[in-house]
């Protein structure tokens, strides 16, 4: 927007902007999948904007019926599919709020997302309905499921009556559920601005990923329940007129065929993808393929140089969280790809560096990086607080600025750098596992005394879970255990959260009060994983994916 503000958002929910697009182009494709998903619907890989419409306005008028609007959620297990989106926008026409779930969650951690979101209905994928179901029978009070990709011709009626009123930018659209560093995962409670906000702030970005409004297909294999795909790619596509293609999941060996064939002209990355695909043997399709630019975060700067030299085109790395929506990122010539760089402040958000009282510290000095919108609403665009825990969201937000727990410097340029994490998380494949939660569920297998989970690097995925042990006596400290908790994980948590690793010790290292000092469990410079007691479990988390 010329001479005026760039952050302003002309809509106010995410149909809203949906609708205006299907309005101005009907023929464009708004979502697709790619050939290895094997997805398809109404017998097309692509869905244009008419007949996404006409779906979204059936499942809204489903819905309608049975009572949901405003103050209800509806909880989604349909993987990367395009109906999670049509189910999304048909709900988010009428008001309610979707939960997106994790298909990989265990049984117990469905049922907690069900319980803390009190999510009044499940839409699930056929194969699906039974685990959904059971898990249902468990609450209080068990929940309908549906089946998502035939809804019956009725649905059973909310709980509670709606709240009523007219859908608008502070209503709730989606609550995604995030690590924190307490055990459970956080809900965040993500609102319509957020949606467009962060929308709109991509569509305008500009520079190496400047986005061309009606031309673009952008590929992204990230999962549904995470705000990347689930809120950020798909609302660019729509508020751009653009289209939206997802992916079963990454797959290196079918990569570039999937990206050839869709059509795609933009990509979102992680890491670990990098990596994966310069390990691969060249192909035709590698050179064949149409994409400008690639999107993401987590690139070690020697394999960005060698992924773009490769295949072609720039990726730009950018930062943000679940909480923020917003992005400070590395977009425009001259980027600085020798180094985690990861942006400026901007028009949508500001960064500056604190040490641990909040005082900010010189440009050049290591502290944790805080985040807020500029101007007279610091939080304009990022999550609505975690659900039900008002006081852990006023202290991410004390003093006016969101805490990200991220460990960054900012050069005299004003340019943010990332260097490590503060918060006790493990990054493995995209994925952050809370280590809390790791420890609490090791604590009850029956060999273990003391258990304290840790990142250990991992050549392909980041980061990996290792399980540091102590034993309760007669128990060895062998192949046979180290399996057997990996095992126990594997039963209770999502298949990436279980140890990878398993590493036998006499003692943890303890404060005065008995906490884990988990900085001091190896020696500087050690790799745990080359020591003896350390054992390689990864080979059955690969074999226990859901």
């Amino acid at each position: 927007m010329k001479g005026g503000d760039p952050t302003e958002v002309p809509f106010a929910t995410v149909h809203q902007a949906f609708a205006a697009s299907a309005s101005a182009v009907p023929d464009n494709a708004v979502l697709a999948v790619t050939p290895s998903s094997g997805w398809e619907i109404g017998g097309r890989r692509d869905i244009g904007y008419r007949d996404a419409a006409r779906r979204v306005d059936a499942l809204s008028a489903l819905y309608r019926a049975a009572g949901y609007g405003i103050g209800h959620r509806v909880a989604l297990l349909l993987l990367n599919r395009p109906e999670h989106f049509l189910h999304l926008l048909a709900l988010n026409a009428l008001g309610a709020g979707v939960v997106p779930v994790n298909p990989d969650y265990a049984p117990d951690e469905m049922l907690y997302l069900l319980e803390h979101s009190e999510a009044d209905l499940a839409v699930s994928v056929p194969e699906r309905i039974g685990d959904l179901e059971a898990v249902s029978r468990r609450l209080a009070k068990a929940i309908p499921v549906v089946n998502g990709l035939a809804m019956p011709s009725a649905l059973p009626a909310p709980r509670r009556a709606a709240a009523g009123g007219t859908p608008d930018a502070k209503t709730e659209a989606a609550l995604f559920y995030t690590s924190g560093t307490t055990g459970r995962p956080k809900g965040c409670i993500i609102s319509n601005r957020y949606f467009l906000n962060v929308a709109f702030e991509y569509a305008r970005m500009g520079g190496i990923i400047a986005i061309r409004p009606g031309e673009d297909r952008i590929l992204n294999p990230l999962p549904t329940f995470h705000q990347n795909c689930g809120a950020v790619t798909f609302t660019t596509a729509v508020v751009t007129r653009n289209c939206l293609v997802t992916a079963d999941r990454f797959h290196a060996r079918s990569w570039w065929k999937d990206v050839v064939e869709s059509g795609a002209t933009a990509i979102h990355y992680l890491g670990i993808m990098v990596p994966a695909l310069l390990n691969q043997p060249e192909s035709p399709d590698e050179k064949r393929h149409r994409v400008r630019f690639g999107f993401g975060a987590g690139v070690d700067p020697a394999g960005r140089a060698a992924f773009e030299k490769r295949f072609r085109f720039p990726i730009a790395e950018g930062w943000a969280m679940t909480e923020t929506g917003n992005f400070i990122k590395d977009t425009h010539e001259p980027r600085q790809t020798d180094r985690r760089a990861i942006g400026k402040s901007n028009a949508w958000m500001e960064a500056r560096i604190v040490d641990e009282k909040d005082n900010e510290l010189p440009r050049g000095t290591p502290g944790e990086l805080v985040v807020r919108a500029p101007g007279p609403d610091p939080r304009r665009g990022f999550y609505s607080g975690y659900l039900k825990d008002p006081a852990a969201t006023d202290v991410a937000w004390r003093g006016g600025w969101f805490h990200t727990g991220d460990t960054c410097l900012i050069q005299d340029d004003g340019m943010v750098v990332f260097l490590d994490r503060k918060k006790n998380i493990i990054r493995r494949s995209g994925e952050n596992i809370a280590a809390a939660e790791v420890d609490a569920c090791l604590q009850t297998h029956p060999a273990i005394d003391r258990v304290a989970a840790i990142a250990v690097p991992d050549e392909m995925r980041q980061e990996e879970v290792m399980a540091c042990v102590v034993l309760k006596p007669g128990h060895a400290p062998d192949a046979a255990t180290a399996a057997s908790i990996t095992e126990h994980a594997l039963a209770r948590l999502a298949y990436y959260k279980a140890p990878g690793w398993v590493f036998f010790r006499d003692s943890l290292p303890l404060t005065s009060t008995q906490k884990v000092q988990k900085a001091q469990m190896f020696p500087a410079g050690v790799d745990p994983r080359k020591l003896p007691g350390a054992f390689d479990l990864r080979e059955k988390k690969k074999h226990t994916k859901r």
